[in-house]
């Protein structure tokens, strides 16, 4: 019997890789990169064309010996890590680390894990492409570069433990700028002009003041508005005129990564993090169910720029279309959208991978949030193959006095595209002129030039321009984007790590700049200009692409890099000293009890709380709600309904690192303490103590070892008494969906659960 191995890089893939191929392959995962440059140093010899140095990730070993272990038995050897320069550069890591076994590698793969995807991939592998290598090792080494050598300046002049990035430098400038529009922003008055009109007949509209018959005038202050008002005191409105208009509105193109991050979030409000794992999962493959066909992969891979769709998909999409809309739905030829300039063709744009699976019949098998993206997917992929909407537009003009009032409406004469998917608000009003905003108008009765119309009520309103909004994730995304910065890949990474490293803060669903953004972006902007540059940083984009082209090698790139960021190193290391960079504190309204100063934010170990800024001399601090009122909610705790043993107390309700438990409430005389759950009959498989039930703060049920946290046991899953029939360790059970899955990930074991 052959012998084959296949590797791919997410353990969440091996069930439904492992069902297409069968019993002749061995599938197993990488878990991600093997090697990495070490964190202790640079690890890249600078002065030896930039060669890197990688080691081996601490934490691997055990699974690199197993890697190597199959990969020596094995006949064949196929790299199935994800298809973008990162899933390539892994393969690149694996065949480093196989050594002589890996001379009977090949590199595969798969743009969706459906059946057929799978066994033409293995039908038609291929070498390791080194453009690709060179290309993320590109990027690895210039962000490590950059990291590594400017953060040194930023410990010496603001403080220790911050950290520059290549890119993440640049989102922190982007929200720092707009901030600073926002404080500059001086508001400016205007004013407009609403007439509630009426016929005979009770028709009734409503129409703005627009100008005069030459012009649109714009109403500045009251003293204008007031004048139009007292020059229209006749009551009497007559139709000046009616354009009657056809309008047609094209479907938005299938999702890419960004608009996909951006539409979820305004849709779904979904964080980029949360819609880029959801959007994994349904990549990776679901069991959806036999009738649907298993485990299947739910949609083409997520990260990508590129708009094009394979012929397959496109005709079997408007198959599906003619079947289930008719004909009308479905134009004449195929819709072919067009990829930026700079977009990477290696991927489809993202679609479902079975345009027959539709999100209502597999909707039991999905968690809501799956469910939820999956439909988002969906219902645009198949909208952007559909025929153009058609709206029948209407602009009536009222005149009174020589002032001109307008209304406008419409309605639609064929949904086309519409009668599956509408549009979020931001791309309807990008796609469709203002007087024909469905977000901003409504139908209106039909109007004759012969009507007159009689004035109800005339009402003007001041307004003040508003400055612009502070970036949520969706337009950050959207700017990235557009300027050119960063890639599909990276867009929530960036995110993430300028939050997580205090530059940014959430302010709802909005990012704003700390101090310590402020004046990070402040030291940047005066000593690395270049990086963050946003020209310099998209050109640096297109440099990466270059190499994955062929047109330019790896070292060229790093050294064109190099020549510049070096005059900026020397030029800071002379320039920068400690103490000309001082963080701005942010105050509280909190009042220090032991010397009255304001208390300020500080960060400790637990988050954030407020301390005395005459700290060491006053070491006084609070939490940051110290000056809320306390409520019943706030002070109520729950008590159990047994007694301590040790000294008759109640027991409270307490949380701590390891989850909810029952503490005496004469806690610290008595420190006895009773963890929080109901035991399940199920002994653990590492320690064979019980496995008991417990909840966290959120009410959320999880399952962990009554040893807990001596044995590390845990599981947000179901345990059960089965073990797995490939390696015997347990089985777990899926909460939401009808799925018994081995709880060792290495194993991949997944089946239906028929216990109803």
């Amino acid at each position: 019997m052959s012998n084959n191995l296949v590797i791919l890089e997410s353990p969440g893939k091996i069930g439904a890789v492992k069902s297409y191929l069968g019993s002749k392959y061995k599938v197993i995962a990488s878990v991600g990169h093997v090697r990495d440059l070490p964190k202790s140093t640079l690890g890249i010899d600078i002065d030896n064309g930039f060669e890197p140095h990688y080691i081996n990730i601490r934490g691997k070993g055990d699974l690199i010996k197993e890697l190597r272990k199959e990969a020596k038995n094995a006949d064949k050897i196929f790299f199935a890590t994800d298809p973008d320069r990162e899933g390539e550069a892994i393969s690149w890591h694996l065949a480093t680390i196989l050594g002589d076994d890996a001379k009977k590698a090949k590199r595969v793969t798969f743009n969706e894990i459906t059946k057929n995807a799978v066994k033409e991939a293995i039908k038609h592998p291929r070498a390791i492409d080194m453009n690709l290598v060179n290309s993320q090792q590109a990027r690895r080494i210039l962000d490590r570069i950059v990291g590594y050598q400017i953060s040194p300046f930023l410990w010496k002049t603001v403080k220790s433990g911050l950290s520059a990035g290549r890119v993440q430098s640049v989102a922190t400038k982007i929200i720092v700028e707009r901030e600073k529009e926002i404080e500059s922003f001086i508001p400016e008055e205007y004013w407009t002009i609403d007439a509630t009109l009426q016929t005979s007949n009770d028709k009734t509209i409503t129409a703005r003041f627009y100008g005069d018959k030459i012009k649109k005038i714009k109403i500045e202050n009251k003293e204008q508005a007031d004048k139009i008002l007292s020059d229209i005191e006749s009551s009497q409105f007559y139709v000046d005129s009616i354009k009657k208009g056809k309008k047609q509105r094209l479907p938005a193109p299938p999702f890419i990564t960004s608009t996909l991050q951006q539409e979820a979030s305004r849709k779904l409000n979904f964080q980029s993090q949360k819609t880029m794992k959801l959007a994994q999962e349904l990549y990776e493959g679901i069991n959806v169910g036999a009738e649907n066909g298993g485990v299947l992969g739910l949609i083409t891979y997520m990260r990508t720029d590129s708009l094009r769709v394979s012929e397959e998909a496109q005709r079997a999409t408007r198959e599906y279309i003619v079947s289930k809309y008719g004909d009308k739905y479905c134009p004449e030829k195929p819709r072919i959208y067009k990829s930026k300039n700079n977009a990477q063709d290696a991927h489809e744009a993202i679609r479902p991978s079975k345009i027959t699976v539709e999100p209502a019949q597999i909707k039991k098998y999905l968690t809501t949030d799956q469910f939820k993206l999956y439909k988002l997917i969906w219902e645009r992929f198949v909208a952007s193959q559909m025929s153009n909407a058609e709206l029948n537009t209407v602009v009536v003009d009222f005149e009174n006095n020589g002032y001109i009032f307008r209304t406008s409406g419409y309605n639609v004469k064929f949904h086309g595209y519409m009668a599956i998917y509408q549009e979020s608000t931001e791309e309807t009003q990008k796609n469709t002129d203002d007087a024909f905003n469905p977000e901003k108008n409504s139908k209106i009765p039909d109007v004759s030039t012969e009507e007159i119309f009689y004035k109800e009520s005339v009402t003007s309103t001041k307004h003040f321009t508003e400055p612009p909004l502070r970036y949520d994730e969706a337009s950050l995304i959207k700017f990235l984007e557009e300027k050119g910065i960063g890639r599909p890949s990276t867009y929530t990474p960036i995110i993430t790590v300028i939050i997580s490293r205090g530059y940014v803060s959430r302010d709802g669903r909005y990012l704003k700049p700390t101090p310590l953004g402020e004046i990070t972006t402040k030291i940047m902007n005066e000593h690395f200009p270049d990086i963050v540059n946003y020209k310099f940083t998209a050109n640096m984009e297109n440099n990466l692409d270059t190499i994955e082209s062929g047109c330019v090698t790896m070292e060229k790139v790093l050294g064109d890099f190099y020549v510049n960021f070096e005059k900026e190193l020397d030029k800071a290391s002379t320039t920068l000293n400690k103490g000309d960079i001082e963080v701005p504190v942010e105050e509280t309204d909190i009042i220090c009890d032991l010397c009255g100063s304001r208390m300020i934010v500080k960060n400790g170990r637990f988050g954030k709380f407020a301390a005395c800024p005459n700290y060491p001399k006053c070491k006084c601090t609070k939490p940051l709600n110290a000056n809320e009122a306390p409520t019943e909610q706030k002070t109520e705790v729950e008590v159990a309904d047994f007694k301590c043993e040790l000294c008759g107390a109640d027991m409270v309700l307490r949380s701590g690192k390891f989850g909810d438990f029952y503490a005496c409430a004469n806690y610290p005389k008595c420190k006895n303490t009773k963890t929080k759950g109901g035991i399940t009959g199920i002994k653990c498989p590492d320690c064979g103590a019980d496995v008991i039930s417990k909840f966290t703060r959120s009410k959320k049920q999880f399952y962990s070892c009554a040893n807990y946290p001596s044995c590390k046991f845990s599981t947000w899953d179901i345990p059960t008494e089965k073990k797995c029939p490939q390696c015997s360790a347990m089985l777990l059970k899926k909460k939401t969906k009808n799925l018994i899955y081995c709880s060792n990930e290495k194993c991949g074991y997944k089946t239906e659960d028929n216990d109803k």
